[in-house]
């Protein structure tokens, strides 16, 4: 069985659900904390621990699957691939790229020095949190 991982999702996020599940997965997998042959939650137990539909979750296993990171097989589950780990660290790191490239352009466009921004990116790393976790204030 799976490794404890905790997942949530974010209702109020402008990410779809389905892709907080996916990077969840895939964050999880380039971490080291999924390894290959675990197997994630089923369809049933991961909707009612996150409160989604089913259909939900589905979507994202299967985008998974198509992104070569999980395996499905009944009666079995879905498991972490053998190769998982190389292409969840690729991908992972193209996108946290693209958005720190994305959110460094917004902090340097609203007038923030190179000062400014590393402070930022330093209170964030300390802080702590997790991806899609409810903040009390987005202010």
């Amino acid at each position: 069985m799976a490794k404890e991982v905790p997942f949530s999702v974010n209702l109020d996020s402008p990410i779809a659900v389905y892709v907080q599940i996916e990077n969840q997965v895939q964050f999880a997998i380039s971490s080291g904390r999924l390894q290959p042959g675990d197997t994630l939650p089923s369809v049933r137990e991961m909707s009612a621990t996150l409160g989604v539909n089913p259909n939900t979750v589905t979507k994202a296993y299967r985008d998974l699957e198509l992104l070569q990171m999980v395996h499905t097989r009944r009666g079995v589950g879905v498991t972490v691939a053998e190769k998982a780990p190389k292409v969840a660290k690729e991908k992972t790191r193209s996108m946290v790229q693209e958005h720190l490239m994305d959110a460094v352009a917004e902090c340097a466009a609203a007038g923030m020095t190179a000062q400014d921004i590393r402070s930022l990116v330093s209170q964030t790393i300390e802080s702590g949190l997790q991806p899609y976790e409810i903040r009390k204030s987005r202010r």
